[in-house]
């Protein structure tokens, strides 16, 4: 089923998380052992992250540096087809990005969803790797997330690249974008990234799904400005609990995003990452009552390759 069709056939507050593919090496069971425990709460979809190539430089004896272009984690198809295959009852939504993807490249992926029966996507621009200050698409690839959905939305018209194939079938992908309460880190301010994020919409983006935050004032004034802006779609929010004492320093800097003073304060006390641990539970479950009273569509949540909290979470609010 398509996430815009979970929405409309629902009158409550829907469960769904995102995956970390596993580091190249590793097999699949990580995964599973994610999923399992959060299966009871009936997820409505789960979201697989898609990880572009990474440059690493290898200092050899003679002094000189070699550069290296590594992928550390696995695509989205075939975890997306694995999970699919595994867990029927939920439905997949892979991420797919600019970066890395020439639009023919970006075609033939889609094809692969198309023929899994995979008919959700959430389009994304994607980061600048490592050791790169600014995104760069490749040759013949999609620069902005808008693009790249204008790319989805014409496949599901049937308009492929190649403009002479004749008797094609149109694909039927519902696609979903990225929204960012407290704006996208390259943005000079939220009314700047909103207009993009309108451009999106306006290319075929059918809901919102929005980076993580901690305090909900953001996601409400967020809300707010998108509808005054003419965006309607609907807007999911992102949770990430905190898990460590170091979340507290690294969040902000990697994702742009302020940590209200109140869980400030209440980290400052924790003595240990157990203890900083059982704080974000009691915020993520905070937080989202406060969301299920505000009436969401769903409870969006990133495990980052850990659900015990997750599941301690929506234990008390589902």
């Amino acid at each position: 089923m398509k996430v815009i069709d979970h929405l409309k056939n629902s009158k409550k507050t829907l469960f769904s998380f995102e995956l970390l593919p596993p580091l190249k090496g590793h097999n699949i069971n990580g995964i599973y052992k994610t999923i399992d425990p959060l299966l009871e709460f009936n997820p409505s979809f789960i979201n697989i992250t898609y990880h572009q190539e990474e440059v690493v430089y290898k200092k050899h004896e003679s002094g000189l540096l070699e550069k290296k272009s590594i992928r550390k984690r696995p695509g989205t198809v075939a975890i997306s087809a694995a999970i699919k295959y595994k867990y029927s009852s939920v439905d997949v939504v892979p991420h797919l990005i600019c970066g890395g993807f020439t639009k023919a490249d970006t075609e033939y992926a889609l094809i692969d969803f198309h023929f899994l029966g995979i008919n959700n996507i959430l389009a994304l621009r994607g980061d600048a790797p490592k050791l790169q200050r600014t995104f760069t698409p490749e040759k013949d690839g999609n620069s902005y997330a808008s693009e790249l959905v204008k790319q989805i939305t014409n496949m599901n018209k049937g308009l492929y690249l190649d403009e002479e194939m004749e008797n094609t079938t149109p694909t039927d992908f519902c696609v979903g974008v990225a929204g960012y309460p407290e704006k996208h880190i390259e943005s000079p301010n939220l009314s700047s990234d909103l207009i993009f994020l309108k451009m999106k919409v306006d290319a075929g983006a059918e809901f919102i799904i929005t980076q993580m935050f901690f305090d909900n004032e953001k996601y409400f004034d967020f809300v707010k400005k998108c509808r005054e802006h003419g965006i309607v779609v609907p807007i999911i929010p992102g949770l990430k609990p905190i898990t460590t004492l170091h979340d507290i320093r690294a969040l902000p800097q990697i994702f742009n995003i302020d940590i209200p003073e109140e869980l400030v304060k209440e980290l400052h006390k924790c003595k240990t990452n157990e203890d900083a641990f059982h704080v974000g539970i009691e915020w993520g479950i905070q937080q989202s009552r406060e969301l299920i009273k505000f009436g969401v569509p769903v409870l969006h949540y990133f495990t980052i390759g850990i659900s015990e909290n997750i599941r301690q979470i929506a234990k008390a609010v589902f």
